[in-house]
């Protein structure tokens, strides 16, 4: 049978959680003033994993080095290298926008790792996102900081990397899965922090209570709130289905950065974005139509 139709509450759901990860950025740019990269993501994945602790079951011993290579790609490398790129950026809507290239680059990923094919359309859709990047690149407040904008991209590749990997993952529930990326991905966080971070410590005993509400912002609400609504909504609706309205999170993103951080985005960053966004938002047609597709009509009586 077919997915069935969005309701209100699916709707209203489905704006909390482009609120909740769209917001992420502004709180989370806030507290990497005063916090290194590297130690904000450990203390958010510390504070997520004692919450989630009462609800951890032990995953079967089958899927362990693959939700270690899950956890290495979507926590360590995905949140460090992302958070280190916020901290470098000078606005919020580059990073929030660079980050959206990770749902083209699965796709090429699927393709390479797991023979899954798309079709010339996703394909055009997949070089104009990249060529996207290409235009924002040249916009004068990415100019300043290229290197944010590099170590957004790494970030989005190995979350594309873990998002692939993760589709072979089996009998670990939505909870325990964020508990069990928390403490794996805990210790590496910790030992790249000591290694790079000099002072850290020195950081968190001086943090304010701006930089510990981005921490639990991004623990409680981004992570547990945003992650456990958006399980709720896939096991009522395919994931191609969601994709494309998840698209308002780094729009939510892009306005609290005008409004809010001060944002002065320059006319490349804009038709950039939208390039980005526009073939984001294609992928995720093609995705949705393709399992529009494959599902037979309801018969009619």
């Amino acid at each position: 049978m077919r997915a069935p139709a969005f309701t209100l509450r699916d709707i209203g759901l489905i704006a909390i959680i482009c609120l909740t990860w769209g917001g992420n950025f502004l709180t989370s740019a806030a507290a990497l003033r005063e916090l290194p990269p590297l130690m904000f993501s450990a203390l958010r994945m510390t504070l997520l994993g004692v919450v989630l602790l009462p609800f951890t079951h032990w995953p079967p011993r089958a899927q362990w080095p693959l939700l270690a290579a899950v956890v290495l790609c979507n926590v360590v490398l995905h949140f460090g290298l992302s958070f280190w790129s916020l901290k470098l950026a000078g606005d919020l809507a580059s990073p929030a926008i660079i980050m959206q290239s990770y749902v083209p680059m699965a796709v090429l990923f699927a393709w390479l790792i797991r023979g899954e094919r798309f079709a010339w359309r996703s394909g055009l859709a997949i070089l104009v996102s990249f060529a996207g990047i290409l235009v924002l690149g040249f916009d004068p407040i990415v100019l300043d900081n290229p290197q944010s904008m590099v170590l957004m991209l790494v970030s989005a590749l190995f979350l594309a990397i873990g998002t692939v990997l993760m589709r072979g993952l089996s009998g670990i529930d939505a909870f325990s899965m964020q508990a069990w990326s928390a403490w794996i991905g805990l210790g590496p966080l910790l030992g790249w922090s000591a290694l790079v971070e000099p002072g850290a410590w020195h950081a968190v005993q001086d943090a304010s209570w701006i930089a510990w509400g981005g921490v639990a912002w991004a623990a409680l609400i981004a992570s547990l709130l945003g992650h456990s609504l958006f399980f709720v909504l896939v096991q009522k609706h395919p994931v191609a289905q969601i994709a494309p309205y998840l698209l308002m999170a780094p729009i939510v993103a892009v306005l609290l950065g005008v409004f809010v951080w001060g944002d002065r985005p320059g006319p490349r960053l804009w038709i950039g974005g939208a390039m980005v966004l526009g073939g984001v938002l294609a992928v995720a047609l093609r995705a949705l139509a393709k399992q529009r597709a494959v599902t037979p009509a309801p018969s009619e009586i």
